[in-house]
C-alpha cells in the first residue's frame, strides 16, 4: 500500500477524469423508503453483549442496562429499522428462554458462534425496548429451522396481544403491559444453508404452512417476510415466488462483498489496491443480483407489492488477528464507506422494488457502523455515510443520466463515478457522489433538468490512505468535512477528490 506522501504525489500528478451528470428532476420516480438504512443485530460476537447490552449494574454508562453512548449515535443516525436475532442464531432461538427475571433464564450455548455461553439476558422485552428506545421499528426473525408453528404463533400473540389471554398476562407480568408495535417478522432465515439445509421446494411448503400461524390484531399485523435466496440462486427466488408469493409480504435476499475468493477474503486493513478494485467491483454486483431477482419477482408480482428486502448485506473480511474468529470483528476503512455508498446507491436505483436492507451488522460484527471496547466506543466510516446519507430516507428518487470512464487496475474495471439524486422531505436536491479512483481526482459538471438551482453545499469523507480508519485512540481519524462545490450558471462544477463519497445538497 502507497505511503501518505506517496499517494498525495499520485493523486496530484494525475489528471482528473471529467464526468458530465444530468439530474432529470422532472422525471421523479419511486420513494427510497426510509428503511433502506435498516440495520442487522445478531447474538454473535459483541454485536449484542458489550456492544448493545451492559446490563444496569454496569460501570459503562446506561440506561436500564443500554449503552448511553450507542443509543445515542444510533439515534442520530435515525436508524428506521433493526432486524433481531438473527441470522443463524434465530434459527436456534426459542423466545420463552429470554423471558422473564433474567437471573432464572437458561444458560444456553452458542453453537453457531463460538460455542460460548448465551445467558439469555438479552431477549424479547430488551430488544423491542431498545427498538422503541432508539425510534426505530422492530424486524423479528421467527425460527423455522428448529423451531415449530406453535411456537411461532404464541411469539407474536405475547407481542403482539391486549387481550386478556394467558401470553398477554404473561407478558404483563413480565413488566410490559402494553403490546408492542411489531411491524415485520421474518418467517425463515437463509434455509438453504444455516436455517435447515432444504431444498427451495421443501421450503416453499414449509413456509406456507408457517406463515399460516402469524396471526395478529388487524391493527398489529407483521409484513410477512420470506426467507429468500442466497446471492444468485434464482432457482430459489423462482419457486419461493411460483409456489408462495399469495403468502407473503417481502422477500429477502442475502449478500456479502469481499475481495477475492470465500476461503481467502483477505483483510480489513492494510490491503493492496487490487483489493480495492476487487471489492468495489464486487460490491456493484448487488446491481445484477437485485435486477434478475426482481425480474422473477415481477414475473409473479406484476403490481410490486411484494417487497425486495436485501436484509443482510456488507463487508466480510478474514477474523481479526488476537481476536476469536468466530466474532466476525472487523475494522471499518475507507474501503467500507465506498461498498457502502455504492451499495445504498444501487438501492435507490431498484427504490421500486427494494424496500428494506438491513446492513450486517449493527456493532462490533463484520460492517459495522458502531464498534466497541468496554467503555470506549468509535464511529466507523460506514456510519459517517449512512450519516451523510440521511437525506435520502423517505425522499423521492431521480434519475441521473452520467458519462463517466473507468478505474481500472489490474483486471479489474469500474465506472469511475457513480451518482444517485432524489428530491428530499426538505423540499432540496440532494446528490450522492462516489469517486472509487483511488489515484485520480474527478470534475463532474452536472445540470439539473427542470428545477432551478440555488445555493449548493456539500460534505466529503476521504482520506489519503486506501484503508484510513478510526481507532479508539484516534476516533476521529475519517470523518465528515466541508465540501465546495460551485454554480456555473445553471450548473454545478464539483471537484472530487480521489477515493472519497461526496453528499451535495441545491437549495
Amino acid at each position: 500500500m502507497a505511503s501518505l506522501a506517496g499517494a498525495q504525489a499520485v493523486a496530484q500528478g494525475a489528471k482528473p477524469v471529467e464526468v458530465a451528470v444530468t439530474i432529470r428532476a422532472d422525471q421523479p420516480g419511486a420513494k427510497i423508503n426510509r428503511n433502506i438504512y435498516g440495520q442487522f443485530a445478531e447474538h454473535l460476537g459483541a454485536g449484542i453483549y458489550e456492544g448493545v447490552w451492559v446490563g444496569e449494574n454496569s460501570s459503562i454508562p446506561n440506561t436500564r442496562g443500554y449503552r448511553n453512548d450507542v443509543v445515542a449515535a444510533l439515534q442520530k443516525l435515525k436508524v428506521p429499522v433493526v432486524r433481531w436475532p438473527g441470522g443463524c442464531f434465530a434459527d436456534e432461538y426459542h423466545w420463552r428462554e429470554g423471558i422473564g427475571p433474567r437471573d432464572q433464564r437458561p444458560v444456553k450455548i452458542n453453537t453457531l458462534w463460538g460455542g460460548v455461553e448465551e445467558d439469555n439476558s438479552f431477549g424479547t422485552h430488551e430488544f423491542l425496548d431498545f427498538a422503541e428506545l432508539i425510534g426505530a421499528d422492530a424486524y423479528v426473525a421467527g425460527n423455522v429451522g428448529s423451531g415449530t408453528p406453535q411456537e411461532m404463533s404464541e411469539w407474536v400473540e405475547y407481542i403482539t396481544s391486549d387481550t386478556k389471554s394467558t401470553l398477554a398476562e404473561l407478558r404483563r407480568k413480565n413488566g410490559r403491559d402494553k403490546a408492542w408495535r411489531l411491524p415485520y417478522f421474518g418467517v425463515g432465515n437463509e434455509n438453504w444453508g444455516c436455517g435447515g439445509n432444504m431444498r427451495a421446494e421443501y421450503f416453499a411448503d414449509q413456509y406456507r404452512q408457517f406463515q399460516t400461524f402469524i396471526r395478529a390484531p388487524q391493527d398489529n399485523k407483521p409484513v410477512k417476510v420470506a426467507g429468500g435466496a442466497n446471492v444468485a440462486d434464482y432457482h430459489w427466488t423462482e419457486v419461493m415466488l411460483s409456489q408462495a408469493a399469495k403468502d407473503m409480504d417481502a422477500y429477502s435476499l442475502h449478500y456479502y462483498t469481499f475481495p477475492g475468493r470465500w476461503a481467502d477474503k483477505g483483510k480489513s486493513t492494510g490491503f493492496r489496491e487490487d483489493q480495492w478494485a476487487s471489492t468495489l467491483t464486487n460490491a456493484l454486483r448487488m446491481d445484477e443480483l437485485v435486477t434478475k431477482h426482481s425480474a422473477i419477482m415481477d414475473k409473479y408480482d406484476p403490481g410490486k407489492r411484494i417487497g425486495l428486502y436485501v436484509d443482510e448485506w456488507g463487508t466480510w473480511y478474514e477474523p481479526e488477528p488476537g481476536r476469536n474468529p468466530h466474532f466476525l470483528w472487523q475494522q471499518n476503512t475507507l474501503r467500507d464507506a465506498h461498498v457502502a455508498a455504492l451499495s445504498l446507491n444501487i438501492f435507490h436505483r431498484h427504490a421500486d422494488r427494494v424496500q428494506m436492507t438491513a446492513i450486517a451488522q449493527m456493532v462490533n460484527v463484520l460492517q459495522a457502523v458502531i464498534l466497541t471496547d468496554k467503555e470506549k466506543m468509535v464511529l466507523t466510516p460506514t456510519y459517517h455515510v449512512f450519516e451523510m446519507y440521511l437525506p435520502f430516507q423517505d425522499a423521492t428518487f431521480l434519475p441521473a443520466e452520467f458519462r463517466t470512464p473507468d478505474y481500472a487496475h489490474g483486471s479489474w474495471s469500474i465506472p469511475a463515478v457513480d451518482v444517485s439524486a432524489a428530491r428530499g422531505k426538505d423540499g432540496k436536491l440532494h446528490i450522492a457522489l462516489v469517486n472509487v479512483d483511488p489515484n485520480r481526482s474527478a470534475t463532474l459538471t452536472t445540470k439539473i433538468a427542470g428545477a432551478k438551482t440555488g445555493n449548493v453545499s456539500g460534505r466529503v469523507l476521504t482520506a489519503a490512505a486506501m484503508d484510513a480508519h478510526n481507532t479508539f485512540d484516534r476516533p476521529n481519524t475519517l470523518q465528515p468535512t466541508q465540501f465546495k462545490a460551485q454554480r456555473k450558471g445553471d450548473q454545478i462544477v464539483a471537484t472530487l477528490p480521489p477515493k472519497s463519497v461526496v453528499v451535495l445538497t441545491v437549495e
